[in-house]
């Protein structure tokens, strides 16, 4: 039985609305429009989440400014969330929930609104111990590490694992994930100072600015990385692959340049693998199979959220000033909320 499918429809909320991408920075206030929403209907199998707070992540403010080709309009951005539910199969109501999506917000009206509907199938429960703008940052970051080093892993306790640009989100989220797996972890950062980490074990600094590759091999006994998580793509590219072990995997989620330097030769000798990973590819479901094996880790300590400063927490109808941030490199995570 479905519950609170026409009761409320008349309640009010807010949400974001882009009918067009934005041509440049300064358009943003322009192409984010901030718009009453009635409480939607839901059909059966459905669910209508209430957004307490949802991350803004770079790839809802690209598709805004139209770097996303998979990015439909109009929409509501927004690709992760933490809620209540408060609509669907009554034994579902008042549920604790948070989530993220390749197609939320890019394809599909996303959680940068007070209304989120969902399947069924797409729920996961909040982990007890996270507030809700703590859940609602998680998403995209863990997600991604998570699949990476999936697809390359599984990761071993003794693994060498090294995370090239691990002061941003996605890189403490990999560096978590392979300390908690038990590995070596070495990092490169931009500056030490903006590293947060986080990590359930310590890691290792190398220096970015010097030969950090050779600095690996020596501090492992020649051996090198076993993985090698690039969040950075092309800079880091021909040193990553020297610092790569005998069939280490290197691990790509984005890039500056397109084209790189390839030695085919110490390829094919290193019998190296190269994976790409691109959430945007998972759908709501895949988001939810990977956050509820994550769930225990968060709740027992192995896994910590990325901090959520009152600094960093927008209200919906600032939501330009939120994206603008993201863009420019804010070293924290940035969270949406409404009123409750």
């Amino acid at each position: 039985m479905q519950d609170r499918k026409n009761s409320d429809a008349s309640k009010l909320g807010k949400r974001l609305r882009v009918y067009a991408k934005a041509e440049s920075v300064e358009a943003l206030h322009d192409r984010l429009h901030l718009e009453d929403v009635h409480m939607p209907l839901i059909a059966e199998g459905q669910v209508l989440i209430e957004v307490h707070a949802s991350g803004v992540n770079p790839s809802d403010v690209k598709a805004v400014l139209g770097a996303m080709p998979h990015a439909v309009w109009p929409r509501t951005p927004g690709r992760d969330y933490a809620g209540t539910v408060i609509g669907g199969a009554a034994h579902l109501l008042g549920r604790e929930v948070w989530g993220s999506g390749g197609e939320a917000g890019i394809r599909l009206d996303g959680a940068h609104s007070k209304y989120l509907v969902l399947a069924e199938t797409d729920l996961s429960d909040k982990p007890i111990n996270l507030t809700v703008e703590e859940a609602g940052a998680v998403g995209v970051p863990f997600v991604t590490a998570f699949e990476g080093l999936r697809e390359a892993g599984p990761v071993k306790s003794g693994d060498i694992v090294l995370i090239l640009g691990a002061n941003g989100k996605v890189g403490q989220a990999a560096t978590q994930l392979a300390a908690a797996a038990g590995a070596q972890v070495f990092i490169v950062a931009r500056s030490s100072g903006m590293y947060r980490g986080f990590a359930s074990a310590p890691v290792t600094m190398l220096n970015s600015d010097g030969d950090w590759a050779a600095e690996l091999r020596a501090a492992t006994h020649g051996h090198g990385a076993d993985i090698v998580f690039n969040t950075v793509g092309s800079p880091y590219f021909e040193m990553a692959c020297r610092a790569m072990a005998v069939l280490g995997r290197q691990i790509f989620i984005s890039t500056i340049e397109r084209s790189v330097p390839f030695d085919i030769f110490a390829f094919y000798r290193g019998r190296h693998r190269f994976i790409g990973i691109d959430t945007l590819a998972l759908n709501g479901r895949d988001a939810t199979t990977i956050l509820n094996d994550l769930r225990p880790q968060f709740e027992k300590g192995a896994l910590r959220p990325f901090p959520v400063l009152d600094a960093n927490i927008y209200p919906l109808d600032r939501a330009a000033d939120a994206y603008k941030a993201v863009l420019l490199g804010a070293p924290e995570r940035i969270v949406l909320t409404q009123p409750r």
